[in-house]
């Protein structure tokens, strides 16, 4: 198959809105079966499936088999942030459209606030770590690479982030453009690391059917503490709007 051919396949799977709406509903990093997909793209099981099949076969998604069920996910973190520098291009071009965008609401401040972005912090919380760890020397992001210095590590290892934890081989620090801040936020393995530690502490909490992330009073007072985070630009949400503290069934 031909690059070209490769990349008009490619741009047709995105390019529906059923399956560019599964695509962001899986990009909290977490994994779907087909019937919750369904609900997050507000389609029938019938469509939801033949949509599925269509984003497995096409190396967008993967599909997992767990008892009864099978549970989908984005099949790689570059394509997760293939998908994310996509969101960018698709808020400029809007932005630069004659006709006036319309105003945010509620959700879309959520969601520019703090949010997932595959498996690590986007939002203008994950810009501010990104820009804190820069300037203290501990990341160095610049023509599209990023470099964890040695006080970097030591400042990882003294917060009690684990590098490790599933890293399989991945890079290990990396910019990725965020799609609202127009800057980059830390992805990589010390993306995901730092994800999972400000979950595991509860300095964030996931929010219900949406990759946005709720900012604890913990989580305030931590992002101060540890990276000079005056505020995160978002107070923390009712509790009706956290989703359920359960871990993703698939890892």
């Amino acid at each position: 198959m031909s690059a070209q051919t490769h990349l008009a396949q490619i741009g047709a799977l995105v390019g529906d809105p059923t399956r560019a709406n599964i695509l962001l509903a899986l990009m909290d990093g977490q994994a779907r079966t087909a019937k919750e997909l369904a609900f997050l793209a507000r389609v029938g099981a019938p469509t939801a499936s033949a949509h599925l099949a269509k984003l497995v076969d096409g190396g967008l998604l993967t599909a997992v088999a767990q008892g009864r069920h099978r549970y989908y996910r984005i099949a790689s973190p570059d394509i997760g942030r293939m998908i994310e520098v996509m969101l960018g291009f698709a808020g400029t071009i809007a932005g630069s459209a004659a006709r006036p965008l319309r105003r945010a609401g509620p959700a879309d401040e959520r969601m520019r606030a703090a949010r997932t972005c595959y498996d690590h912090i986007a939002g203008r919380l994950g810009v501010a770590i990104a820009d804190a760890m820069q300037g203290a020397g501990h990341v160095v992001l610049e023509d599209g690479a990023g470099r964890l210095t040695s006080s970097g590590h030591v400042f990882l290892l003294r917060l009690g982030v684990d590098l490790d934890e599933g890293r399989s081989g991945r890079i290990l620090c990396r910019p990725c453009l965020d799609w609202s801040e127009r800057r980059f936020h830390l992805a990589g393995q010390v993306g995901k690391a730092l994800c999972n530690h400000c979950l595991r502490l509860g300095w964030v909490e996931r929010t219900r059917d949406s990759r946005a992330l709720a900012i604890t009073p913990t989580g305030q007072a931590a992002f101060q503490t540890f990276f000079g985070i005056a505020a995160c630009d978002a107070d923390p949400q009712p509790a009706e709007h956290r989703a359920e503290a359960t871990p993703s069934p698939v890892t």
